[in-house]
């Protein structure tokens, strides 16, 4: 069976809500990475079969099959045709395996994975919270709440009762985070995402280019246990905050997937190879720790242990998750998140998935590196888990 590789992931710097990329029509911000994609590894536009993106809120400037908008946006021929793909935060995680999928099957040789979500011009929930408000009624039918007790599923009460249930005080979730926090503002000194960031300029009111955006903007290098903690919980009593939750975030990303015989008519080296890929699905309620069982199978399958691993990414979606993950593995918790995650970096929901394979591939790059694991929490209590290994 042909293998499926990465051969190149690029990445915008993440925007802050109403921040630096609040300008950009969320279709032309993905096509412009895309279009760097295909720049920066001389790709043949002709060669790509298709282009698969994982975004969460299509509705408004996300709706109407975001991909094929971003394929028409960007330098690909309009013979290439796009898909979208919603399977929540793990939407463009999915993206890739479904690219993989594609070209292990030799169906396809050479396909985009990507993500995007402008969470500043289609906020979260809008594709939820606008037909109900217009008499449309819920996601949520009535076989659904009989089965779950519930009339609609919130991670926010996920992320609480994981908290609760694993004992994390808020002074260990508020720990976790500065953590995320200085960590990223060490990679972003270090150059460490210089290779993985699209530099695309910031556009005012009347979409005039200004300067480049080429930082992640909702690192906080100057963050503290004490401004932390004078954060006020979500709800009253509560452990989670905005300072130990994953960043509302405008972001896009794009991840270049091959086979063998894509590479030999790109004339590509590649990244990565994927030696991986599954999903999981499980409590709906509870939802955000589906990783966990998702991670112990995978290692299951693969036949590898933890400790195989060089690097992990688990998703920042609450500071529990990533903390409950670690704990159940005894994972190290410098191969954590080594970059910083979602907390600090943002989490642009669609495009959060090939947002951490980007980061991820890059780092095992610069480290020489063998395996990286990556798994992330996703609506409705599912979770991807991929790993991959460098070449």
């Amino acid at each position: 069976m042909p293998q499926a590789y990465i051969v190149s992931a690029l990445r915008t710097a993440g925007g802050r809500r109403g921040g630096r990329l609040a300008g950009w029509h969320p279709v032309d911000l993905a096509a412009r990475v895309v279009d760097e994609l295909l720049e920066r590894g001389d790709v043949d536009p002709q060669r790509v079969d298709d282009v698969i993106v994982g975004c969460v809120s299509q509705i408004g400037e996300q709706s109407s099959n975001v991909a094929r908008n971003i394929v028409l946006a960007s330098r690909l021929p309009q013979t290439v045709p796009g898909v979208s793909v919603d399977r929540q935060c793990g939407s463009s995680q999915q993206a890739i395996h479904f690219a993989a999928q594609a070209v292990m099957s030799g169906s396809m040789d050479v396909v985009v994975a990507a993500g995007v979500e402008s969470m500043s011009r289609v906020p979260m929930g809008l594709s939820q919270t606008l037909p109900e408000r217009e008499g449309y009624g819920s996601y949520v039918s009535p076989a659904v709440q009989r089965r779950y007790g519930v009339r609609e599923f919130s991670q926010f009460h996920g992320a609480e009762r994981i908290a609760r249930d694993f004992g994390f005080s808020r002074e260990q979730l508020d720990a976790y985070s500065l953590r995320s926090h200085q960590r990223a503002a060490a990679a972003a000194a270090a150059g460490d995402f210089d290779s993985e960031i699209v530099a695309l300029p910031v556009l005012d009111a009347d979409g005039r280019p200004g300067e480049p955006h080429l930082r992640d903007e909702g690192v906080r290098a100057d963050t503290s246990p004490q401004a932390l903690a004078a954060l006020r919980p979500l709800r009253d009593g509560g452990l989670i905050t905005a300072g130990n939750a994953s960043q509302i975030c405008d972001g896009a990303s794009a991840v270049l997937v091959a086979n063998e015989q894509g590479l030999r008519a790109l004339g590509a080296r590649p990244m990565a190879r994927i030696h991986h890929m599954s999903v999981l699905g499980g409590d709906p309620v509870t939802m955000l720790l589906v990783p966990l069982d998702a991670t112990r199978r995978a290692l299951q399958r693969t036949g590898l242990a933890l400790h195989d691993i060089d690097l992990y990414e688990v998703n920042e979606a609450f500071a529990p998750v990533p903390l409950a993950w670690a704990r159940e593995f005894d994972a190290d918790p410098q191969r954590l998140n080594a970059c910083g995650g979602a907390i600090a970096l943002g989490h642009p929901l669609g495009a959060s998935g090939a947002r951490l394979m980007t980061t991820l591939v890059h780092a095992l790059q610069r480290r020489g590196a063998r395996y990286g694991l990556q798994t992330m929490c996703e609506g409705g209590g599912m979770a991807n888990v991929t790993i991959v290994e460098r070449l």
